[in-house]
């Protein structure tokens, strides 16, 4: 957009250049303009009035939301439950109610008008990181991720330990333990603790359980153990740190929880009473974005199909009441086929895709 004195001094110069014997054309090319730009500015007082485009009155959309739509989307936005929920999970959580009040884009937009799009939550803006990529899991357990992370006390230098085993195709926390120690013990009762909930002694193919390379995972007390059970144990390479990205991600979304005390757990009766009710809440109430935003306890019992079904469908019934409002197709919720861990090479999606069996492949 150029401002009026800008458009004056350049008409200015490419008239003087043109009296002088210069091509109108060429006069303009140099001036950074084209010439029916400037002949346009001259026929409809653009060196008189300036660019009218800002203050141009544009009529609403016919399909617009109106103002009680507005006020409505604002003040379910603003609800106790989605106080530090995101549009995109807004949206899919209404739909499981069987309520359809607007796309994610508008309820932004809406969020936006009032100031609130702020992050809505205590995590910092996510940043783009390479997407992880060794095993597929097609189902769950078939693929546990596991690791243990620090709990701070509300005392200095005092610590608990929290250990997590997480299925890699459902996102559902299996098995968790707190305690005030790292000992390979824990993980060794962990372990077995999950196999025996997650009835993986009627399997006919036990799960593969990765973890990083810390010395707890790797004792020959937790190998024997894994040996035992019949548990194929895998391991993150050496100097990489996002072989265990799942896991990894699990732990950064339970430290920015609203809930978690930032000063630190009082006694380990404390930091296992908010272990608890976070796993709770990961499992069952959390719609996971990477799974369509279904809860990964949905997605571990199958159910994950039904509901993507219904939202489909609730969409579709709203797209053909108001098409105005939709330039597209409706909200993919086809369900989210394999997962992969950390993948070699490309070749090895594939070839799990088309059904030939593959060895799986440790980190």
């Amino acid at each position: 957009m150029i401002l009026i004195e800008d458009r004056r001094s350049l008409s200015l110069g490419i008239t003087t250049a043109t009296e002088a014997g210069a091509r109108l054309h060429l006069a303009s090319k140099i001036a950074g303009i084209n010439a029916r730009t400037l002949q346009r500015w001259r026929a409809h007082e653009g060196l008189v009035k300036g660019d009218g485009r800002p203050q141009a009155v544009r009529p609403t959309p016919s399909h617009a939301l109106s103002v009680q739509e507005r006020a409505k989307l604002l003040s379910v936005s603003n609800e106790p439950r989605f106080a530090c929920v995101p549009p995109a999970r807004i949206v899919p959580m209404l739909a499981d109610e069987g309520v359809y009040l607007a796309s994610e884009s508008s309820f932004t937009r809406v969020l936006r008008a009032y100031g609130q799009t702020a992050h809505r939550g205590r995590a910092k803006a996510p940043k783009a990181v390479r997407p992880p990529t060794t095993h597929i899991a097609s189902a769950a357990r078939q693929v546990w991720c596991w690791d243990m992370t620090y709990l701070p006390a509300n005392v200095i230098g005092r610590w608990f330990h929290l250990y997590l085993i997480l299925d890699l195709y459902s996102r559902k926390i299996v098995g968790w333990e707190v305690h005030d120690s790292d000992h390979s013990d824990h993980a060794v009762h962990l372990v077995r603790r999950t196999a025996l909930a997650e009835g993986i002694a009627a399997l006919s193919a036990k799960p593969v359980l990765h973890g990083d390379n810390g010395s707890t995972l790797k004792a020959t007390t937790v190998l024997a153990m894994l040996n035992w059970l019949g548990i194929k144990p895998s391991y993150s390479r050496p100097r990489v740190s996002d072989d265990n990205a799942y896991a990894e991600s699990l732990f950064r979304t339970a430290k920015y929880r609203p809930e978690f005390p930032v000063k630190g757990f009082a006694d380990l009766e404390v930091a296992r009473t908010w272990a608890a009710g976070f796993v709770h809440w990961y499992n069952v109430d959390h719609r996971h974005s990477g799974i369509r935003y279904v809860s990964p306890a949905q997605r571990h019992d199958g159910h994950d199909h039904t509901i993507l079904a219904a939202r489909h469908t609730l969409y579709t019934k709203a797209r053909s009441l108001n098409p105005a409002r939709w330039s597209g197709n409706t909200r993919n919720w086809s369900p989210v086929g394999p997962v992969t861990l950390n993948p070699e090479r490309d070749s090895i999606i594939s070839e799990h895709l088309s059904g030939k069996p593959i060895q799986q492949l440790a980190a």
